[in-house]
């Protein structure tokens, strides 16, 4: 039977059930339309329910392994129906409601998932290693009003720890213990990558056996999404889209290490696929506005065509995130796409003017939740007080920057999940140099700008993003060419571009900064560099002809001297 009512409204359903009455007894809800273009890789979850309930888990894992968790959802909650005695239909209805490199859950998923695990707990499992896997989740939301995310989180991880030492021929087991380590990685932001090495040991060893499994790449993904371990990823990314057609995560995920690598129009094919994807999804779901994963794709999409230069193609995307009034579901994904792509149109072209005018809540979205976002509001005034400040309004950019230092003020209340705090200090801090520079205190901008680069350089991104809306150490070297050291300001652009390759904005800085420093074969590299990378540039910037002057200039002196 064709699925044709919405989400939101067989989640009501089945929750109401769990809560309320047998599951035996709720009306079934209606069954997927499905197809064999519907790929999602290979599962094979072995649990002890009937053989209808054994293949939708199958298929519910699948999705949940590629954080489809609304699908993901939908299928669990239909196990429920096949079989009212398989309490695992019930933990992966938990198991949905908790996004663990995500964000901490919503006080709705928290009552979903909690009550899914009642269930679970009631119904019970047949096997020990069905109940220890029910057990672990059930840490995670167990006393979620007395505990914070970040020790429910490690709560989760030890549970499943113990659950893969007990069951290590589990591959499942193996793929969801993994996870949880680079959940805590992400949180510890500890630069030796223990808990990420430990993970992609453990994954390998799945990939070995299982090189369709779904999670295997995803989580490989997400555990070398590092500048130092982004190389080891490439050729899961390269596999991942192709295990998992049917996923829009699976079509954008390469696209983080594509943009880890400078790879950028590997990024912008992934991120093409993944926005068609997610909106074939909105229209096969009747959605009434756009799914979060199309805003996610079209972040990172900008982003890549900024850094080639194809400044027309962002323009259309940033004219298509303003025609979007309605989002589902309103959350850090929307946030953080509506107010990244207008900041880094400005900043990545250096519209100084462009960047000061922005408004606070780009575009027209009808009731969306800024008030649970400031960190996104964050973007728009770390946009407006560069643009004041490189323009010369030390006025407007000193009122950017205050409330900047508020919004950082409000989230360094906020306990568990990632720290939102440090990344908007970050920006407090670039801020605040561009603001002294413009009021002529060089010293004080320096030290600013050099607190900034190093407290970046000790963070790491959050995975909603491609990247700093704009790189610290980048900044400090653009700093340095303003305070005419033109050396130092090379040594810093080629720090970041280690980091970050391939910036349009890193080459050009280093190559201006060689130029000034009288390096001229850097600078010949890192113009060639960059007139490479602009090859498909569809706007004129300055920059590019700058390099392309500067090598045609260079080929004729040296075609003169071969004369």
């Amino acid at each position: 039977m064709k699925y044709t009512f919405h989400f939101a409204a067989l989640s009501t359903a089945i929750i109401l059930a769990i809560c309320h009455t047998p599951i035996a007894q709720a009306q079934e809800p209606h069954q997927h339309q499905r197809d064999d273009s519907e790929k999602l890789g290979r599962v094979n979850f072995p649990v002890s329910c009937n053989d209808q309930a054994q293949k939708q888990f199958n298929r519910a894992v699948a999705w949940l392994h590629s954080f489809e968790y609304e699908e993901a959802e939908k299928v669990f909650a239909e196990v429920a129906v096949s079989d009212p005695q398989c309490g695992m239909g019930y933990w992966g209805i938990a198991m949905s409601n908790y996004h663990p490199i995500w964000a901490p859950p919503n006080a709705a998923e928290l009552q979903k998932g909690a009550a899914a695990m009642e269930k679970a707990k009631s119904v019970g499992a047949q096997t020990q290693r069905e109940r220890d896997y029910i057990a672990a989740i059930d840490m995670f939301y167990k006393d979620s009003d007395k505990l914070d995310h970040r020790t429910r989180v490690n709560a989760y991880s030890d549970a499943m720890e113990r659950l893969y030492e007990r069951h290590s021929s589990d591959h499942e087991a193996g793929a969801f213990y993994s996870l949880t380590l680079v959940a805590k990685g992400m949180m510890a932001g500890d630069k030796s990558y223990v808990n990420e090495k430990k993970a992609a040991q453990i994954l390998n060893r799945v990939l070995a056996r299982e090189p369709q499994h779904p999670g295997v790449t995803h989580y490989l993904i997400h555990g070398y999404d590092y500048p130092a371990l982004a190389h080891l990823a490439l050729s899961a990314a390269r596999s991942y889209a192709k295990i998992a057609p049917a996923s829009a995560h699976a079509q954008h995920m390469p696209s983080h290490i594509f943009t880890r690598l400078g790879l950028w129009q590997e990024a912008i094919q992934s991120n093409l696929n993944a926005k068609a994807s997610a909106e074939a999804y909105a229209v096969r779901n009747r959605m009434t506005g756009a799914w979060d994963e199309q805003l996610h794709a079209m972040d990172y999409l900008a982003y890549a065509y900024l850094q080639g230069g194809q400044d027309k193609k962002a323009l259309g995307v940033l004219n298509e995130l303003y025609k979007i009034r309605k989002v589902e579901p309103a959350n850090f994904k929307v946030a953080y796409s509506f107010t990244a792509i207008p900041a880094r149109y400005a900043l990545e072209r250096r519209q100084w003017k462009e960047a000061a005018k922005l408004p606070l809540h780009p575009g027209n979205l009808e009731k969306f939740p800024w008030e649970s976002f400031r960190w996104a509001e964050a973007h728009i005034h770390f946009a407006r007080a560069i643009g004041a400040a490189r323009t010369g309004d030390a006025t407007a950019a000193r009122q950017e920057v205050e409330k900047l230092t508020a919004v950082q003020q409000a989230l360094a209340e906020v306990k568990g999940g990632y720290d939102w705090a440090k990344q908007v200090e970050i920006q407090r801090q670039i801020a605040s140099a561009w603001l002294a520079h413009a009021e002529d205190k060089p010293e004080d901008a320096l030290r600013l700008m050099r607190s900034a680069a190093e407290l970046d350089d000790a963070t790491e991104k959050h995975p909603v993003t491609p990247g700093a809306i704009l790189p610290a150490r980048e900044q400090l070297g653009e700093l340095l060419l303003e305070l005419k050291q033109p050396a130092a300001a090379l040594q810093e652009f080629e720090i970041s571009l280690r980091s970050a390759p391939n910036r349009f904005n890193g080459l050009y800085g280093a190559a201006r900064a060689a130029n000034l420093a009288a390096d001229k074969k850097r600078v010949r590299t890192y113009y060639e560099k960059l007139v490479t990378l602009s090859r498909l540039a569809d706007n004129v910037r300055p920059e590019i002809e700058e390099a392309k002057q500067f090598l045609a200039d260079m080929n004729v002196k040296q075609s003169a001297k071969t004369q």
